[in-house]
């Protein structure tokens, strides 16, 4: 079987059979206690870029889902002036060099033993690599003050924790599920707080301050990028890794990181498809794909199912302009932190790639998540090992 397909079977072994069946219908579907199911690209593209007609503040939208959680003012569950306003003076937040900087910065130590460990033969999970690595970044985000390797563990699973009670289905969370997202959040709100108020502009928290945000604007703003950056770029990159494997096109890339990667990680991500679905609501009549639809209808992007349309992964393969980066959203709310995925992205492909050949030594799917992910992949350099002793930790982990 399809890794790929065996990850979202392990993931959604339901829910994901019907998602594909789905697809068989038509560009838009409208499925019994679901919504309105967008499956073409080209009009998902339509749907995102119409904030008018359809918004992620209304009835089934992401808004009702997170704002019990995160608050009222941040940029996923806002629209109109308020959204652009806020937006607006997020623009600068994340931009392509400080994102670089960042990256740069935080990862150098763990990454430098990430090459250490390959360098030596051992075998190294790729999924516990990344799990710390982007703990590493979305703590510096959010200031955490812990820089060590359990406490980015902690803060990954605190978040996997969370977004694992959602589901395709799920349209708001119960008081308990609420009352335990905030006991994770909350903690997090207070660090993000204290580093909003130092107003140390090299943080970026000092950052949102200095551009304009309130303190309960930067706090949400935190916990929204906490919630959806983690598991994004953690879940990647194993599956990077291994679409290359598995495709034999991995040592291209590593023999022209520069010419190739960024074509890589984008059908990557097209083929995994790290947003499997978006939610809107119906905020005026509208039709989507033939359908009528009124206010307070639910749309549902199956965008796993618009990527997926394409084929299987290829390295070769061109992406039309209505796919273009379509699993960072579109439109106004286009995802403002892609920047910063991206960074970490290719910073720590390029590490991985540096060790190349690289042969798959294991690997298994995780269950009860909502990103398919591999629970584990084990991976080892095949070059002839560094003379010397290893470093980093005997295990196969990233020290930080």
């Amino acid at each position: 079987m399809n890794w790929e397909r065996r990850l979202y079977l392990t993931a959604h072994p339901l829910a994901y059979p019907l998602l594909r069946g789905v697809a068989r219908r038509g560009p838009a579907v409208r499925v019994p206690g679901v919504g309105v199911v967008v499956n073409d690209a080209s009009l998902a593209r339509e749907v995102l870029m119409d904030g008018e007609r359809f918004r992620k503040d209304g009835p089934g939208s992401p808004g009702e889902l997170w704002t019990p959680v995160l608050g009222p003012s941040v940029l996923l569950n806002m629209e109109g002036d308020a959204h652009r306003a806020l937006r607006r003076r997020l623009a600068d937040l994340f931009t392509p060099s400080y994102a670089g900087e960042l990256c740069a910065r935080v990862l150098a130590e763990p990454l430098e033993r990430l090459s250490g460990r390959l360098a030596s033969g051992a075998s190294v999970d790729l999924v516990d690599a990344s799990r710390v690595l982007a703990g590493a970044v979305i703590g510096e985000v959010i200031g955490l003050e812990t820089r060590s390797e359990a406490a980015f563990r902690d803060l990954f699973a605190q978040g996997e924790r969370i977004v694992s009670m959602i589901s395709l289905r799920t349209r708001r969370l119960s008081p308990a599920q609420v009352g335990r997202a905030r006991a994770v959040l909350d903690p997090l709100g207070d660090i993000a707080a204290k580093a909003y108020a130092a107003g140390d502009e090299s943080t970026v928290m000092g950052r949102m301050r200095a551009l304009g945000l309130s303190a309960d604007e930067a706090r949400g703003a935190a916990g929204a990028f906490f919630l959806t950056g983690t598991e994004t770029v953690a879940t990647l990159l194993p599956r990077l890794i291994a679409l290359l494997a598995d495709s034999g096109r991995l040592d291209d890339v590593a023999a022209d990181p520069g010419g190739l990667l960024g074509r890589a990680v984008d059908e990557a991500m097209r083929a995994t498809t790290p947003t499997p679905v978006m939610l809107r609501s119906v905020a005026r009549p509208a039709t989507v794909g033939g359908i009528a639809v009124r206010p307070g209808d639910r749309v549902l992007i199956a965008t796993h199912n618009c990527c997926r349309a394409y084929g299987p992964f290829d390295l070769d393969r061109p992406h039309p302009p209505e796919l273009r980066r379509l699993w960072f959203g579109a439109g106004p709310h286009f995802c403002i932190g892609y920047p910063l995925a991206m960074a970490e992205i290719r910073l720590v492909a390029r590490t991985l790639l540096a060790a190349a050949p690289l042969e798959i030594t294991g690997r298994s799917a995780a269950r009860r998540v909502l990103i398919p992910t591999y629970r584990t992949l084990t991976v080892r350099s095949t070059r002839e090992p560094a003379p010397g002793p290893a470093r980093g930790s005997t295990n196969g982990e990233v020290a930080a």
